[in-house]
C-alpha cells in the first residue's frame, strides 16, 4: 500500500488500522470529488456498508491519536529535505474559508507551477484577516520542519505585513516579501511618506532601501512600488531582499497558492462543502485532503513523464495544469481498466 512508503518501520496494529481508512478516504476523496463524508464513503473501495464506512471515517476525524506529525508529515519531509539540496524553498501564506465558518492558514510550497500544501492550522471564523498571532503560531510550526541550513524564501499578501511577522522572518534569516497597503506611514532619514507619494506610473518600478515600516519604526526594510505593465494599479511590497528586481520575480509565484485552494475546493474536492464545522476535525480531514491533492499532482507528473498528454489531452500542446492532467489520467486509466499508479512522493520527479 502506497500510504505506507514514507514510513521506515511496518505499521502494526492500531496504526495499520489508521493508515488502511486513510487511504480509503484519499480514494474517496478522489473519486468522489468532495470532502463530504457519505459522498467519501460512497466511492471509497471497501467491502463494508456505506453506513458504516461513515462511521469509521467520522471516528477517524475525531481520533486524538490523529495528528499532523505522523499522518501528513512523513509525506512532505522528504520533498523538503531533497529541494533544500538543490535550491531554495519558496513558500507562500494565505488563508481560505474551509468547512461551515472555518478558516484555513496554510502555508504552500511552491513547485514547479504547482502550490503544495505543507502546513497549516484552521479556525473558527469567516473569510476576513487574522490576527498576527496566528501567523506567528504558523510560522512556528514551519520552522520545527524546515530543513537544516535551508535557504527559504516567505512570500505573503496585504493580510501579513505585520511587523512582528517580519520581525519573526528576519530572526529565522528567512527571505521575505509581503504585499502592503498604499497608505502604509513609511519614514526614511526620518522623514514621513506613503506609498501614494511615489507616483508610480504603468510600467513602473520604485525602490527605496533603508525605509523605516509603520509608525512603529520596524526596520530597516524596502519598500517597492510596482506597476506592472498590462495591469489596471500598482502593487506595493515590503521586504528585506536588497534587488527590487528579484523581488518582484518571487512575490509573482504567490499567486500560485490560489490554484492550489481551487484545486481542493471549486475545481477538485469542494473542501468547503465538507458540511463540517469543527476546527480540529477539519484540519484532520484536510491530512486526507492535502495527501488526495498530492496523489493528483503525481499523477499529472506521470501523464507528462510518461507521454501520455497526448492520449488524454492532446498532442500539439498541453494548456492543462497538473491538477487537471492528474484527475484526466486517472479517469483514463478507469476507464481502459488499466494499472492506478499511487505514490505521495514527489522527489523523483522533482521540478526546479
Amino acid at each position: 500500500m502506497a500510504i505506507l512508503q514514507m514510513y521506515p518501520t511496518e505499521a502494526k496494529g492500531n496504526r495499520a488500522r489508521m493508515l488502511t481508512t486513510l487511504a480509503a478516504m484519499i480514494s474517496g476523496i478522489v473519486l468522489g470529488k468532495s470532502c463530504q463524508l457519505p459522498v467519501i464513503a460512497r466511492k471509497s473501495p471497501d467491502q463494508a456498508k456505506a453506513d458504516s464506512r461513515i462511521k469509521r471515517y467520522s471516528r477517524w476525524i475525531q481520533n486524538e491519536r490523529i495528528d499532523y506529525e505522523r499522518y501528513y508529515l512523513p509525506f512532505v519531509k522528504e520533498l523538503l529535505v531533497n529541494l533544500a539540496n538543490i535550491r531554495e524553498l519558496v513558500f507562500v501564506i494565505d488563508g481560505s474559508e474551509v468547512g461551515h465558518h472555518c478558516i484555513t492558514l496554510m502555508v504552500s510550497l511552491i513547485y514547479g507551477q504547482r502550490a503544495l500544501p505543507i502546513t497549516w492550522l484552521v479556525v473558527k471564523g469567516c473569510k476576513g484577516h487574522l490576527s498576527e498571532r496566528l501567523h506567528l503560531d504558523l510560522l512556528s510550526q514551519l520552522q520545527a520542519i524546515l530543513p537544516e541550513n535551508c535557504q527559504a524564501i516567505f512570500l505573503g499578501d496585504g493580510e501579513f505585513d505585520g511587523i512582528d511577522l517580519q520581525a519573526a522572518l528576519q530572526a529565522l534569516g528567512l527571505r521575505y516579501v509581503c504585499r502592503t497597503a498604499k497608505n502604509t506611514q513609511l519614514y526614511e532619514e526620518g522623514l514621513p511618506f506613503s506609498f501614494g507619494d511615489l507616483l508610480v506610473g504603468p510600467g513602473e518600478q520604485i525602490s527605496i532601501p533603508n525605509v523605516w515600516f509603520t509608525r512603529e519604526g520596524y526596520g530597516p526594510v524596502t519598500v517597492i512600488a510596482w506597476w506592472e505593465r498590462g495591469y489596471r494599479q500598482p502593487i506595493f511590497l515590503v521586504t528585506n531582499i536588497e534587488l527590487a528586481g528579484e523581488a518582484c520575480h518571487w512575490y509573482k509565484k504567490r499567486f500560485q497558492i490560489e490554484t492550489f485552494f481551487s484545486d481542493e475546493k471549486s475545481r477538485g474536492f469542494y473542501l468547503h462543502k465538507s458540511h463540517l464545522s469543527n476546527p480540529e476535525r477539519l484540519s484532520i480531514l484536510m491530512i486526507a485532503a492535502c495527501l488526495a491533492y498530492l496523489w493528483v499532482v503525481y499523477l499529472g507528473l506521470v501523464a507528462l513523464r510518461k507521454d501520455w498528454v497526448k492520449v488524454i489531452h492532446r498532442s500539439d500542446r498541453c494548456d492543462w495544469s497538473l491538477f487537471r492532467l492528474g484527475l484526466a489520467l486517472l479517469d483514463h486509466f478507469l476507464n481502459e481498466s488499466l494499472p492506478i499508479p499511487v505514490s505521495f512522493s514527489l522527489v523523483s520527479n522533482c521540478v526546479r
